[in-house]
């Protein structure tokens, strides 16, 4: 039961990513918003990040989402198409001069360090993505006449709103069905919806994915699995238990080809461990990308993206499941030691690290 990509010669997009994109808004090195005097601008959102990445590393990718007609939505497109991304299918709403009916969603993160958290604000009510609509995408003349290899949406997309939910089944049905293959990120926000709420709305989602991602607290909190040995604080991860229940979730879901986890140690705000597995339902096997011990981080914010962007990148251009986590795995790691949500990382880069290879100085 192998990915069955359509070919590139059928298809004007590799990959395409349903989801929000945002406005960050973050102090300089490791400021705290309430002293801030300045602040950095950067663009990114957990679906759209994985579409930037992908084509830094030489693919032709989309992203469908929502901007308001105003200079802040022209940022995000501004950003898209300096990374060379398609963004045909995105949905323009009127401004209203005030952002009573739409708006571009904000965000205030502050990079931590050491024992202080990273932290995050949301300023996300009434944004433009979230009044997304059943039938405000023509997916038939994206998934059938254009052609799109791969989707990959996630639980932020879904929980903006009632609509977004409707948007996101639509997606996912309209994709299934055209034999694009499908990934999805559980990603479990506390802040936007309850674990009710998510369990409720992704199992009938469910079916129409290829490649399901999640950690532990995802799977418990938006699929309703529990993890045998754990505490409610997830301290500590029994790895064999974890499988156990990632293979319950491949029986349970026997369209699951791909099921991937990083796997991240908080050793304080400036250094993580961090790996990550990947389960191949076909020959029932367990794959684990390279231990990155005592990783220093810049900034941390789009790990998990980097991770899915690139073992989609590696299935996309034909390699094999370990090669897949390895680079999933490098280009997680690399992703955070740049600031900012989106992937500063070059294909030579992801592949130097993925194999091996070291930091020395490259003159």
């Amino acid at each position: 039961m192998a990915l069955n990509l359509l070919d590139h010669s059928e298809c004007e997009l590799d990959l395409v990513s349903l989801g929000e994109c945002m406005i960050r808004l973050s102090p300089p090195g490791h400021g705290r918003v309430e002293f801030a005097h300045q602040l950095e601008v950067h663009v990114g959102g957990g679906e759209y990040n994985v579409a930037y990445a992908l084509s830094r590393l030489g693919l032709n990718t989309g992203w469908v989402g929502g901007v308001v007609d105003n200079p802040v939505g022209r940022l995000v497109l501004n950003h898209a198409h300096s990374g060379g991304m398609d963004t045909q299918h995105v949905v323009t709403l009127p401004y209203d001069g005030v952002g009573r009916e739409a708006r571009m969603g904000l965000n205030f993160t502050e990079v931590g360090v050491g024992p202080r958290a990273a932290v995050t604000l949301y300023d996300r009510g009434h944004s433009a993505t979230s009044k997304m609509k059943p039938g405000d995408v023509d997916w038939d003349l994206l998934f059938d006449k254009r052609g799109v290899r791969w989707l990959h949406s996630g639980g932020i997309f879904t929980c903006l709103s009632e609509t977004t939910r409707q948007v996101a089944a639509e997606a996912l049905k309209a994709a299934h069905e055209a034999g694009t293959v499908v990934s999805y990120d559980l990603n479990f926000r506390s802040k936007l919806w309850s674990s009710q709420e998510a369990i409720a709305t992704t199992k009938p989602l469910v079916p129409y994915i290829d490649c399901l991602i999640g950690n532990e607290e995802d799977f418990q909190k938006v699929l309703g699995y529990e993890i045998e040995g754990t505490d409610e604080n997830l301290k500590e991860l029994p790895i064999e238990h974890y499988k156990n229940m990632v293979r319950q979730v491949a029986k349970d879901y026997p369209n699951l080809k791909v099921i991937g986890t990083t796997l991240r140690e908080v050793l304080s705000a400036s250094e993580n461990n961090w790996s990550a597995i990947l389960y191949w339902s076909e020959t029932d096997t367990f794959y684990k990308g390279p231990d990155f011990e005592r990783l220093i981080l810049e900034d941390r914010v789009g790990g998990g993206d980097g991770f899915a962007s690139g073992f989609a990148y590696a299935f996309l251009t034909g390699q094999d499941p370990q090669t897949a986590v390895n680079l999933g795995t490098a280009h997680g790691a690399l992703l955070q030691t740049t600031r900012g949500d989106t992937s500063q990382i070059t294909l030579k880069e992801l592949e130097h690290v993925a194999g091996g290879g070291g930091a020395r100085i490259v003159r």
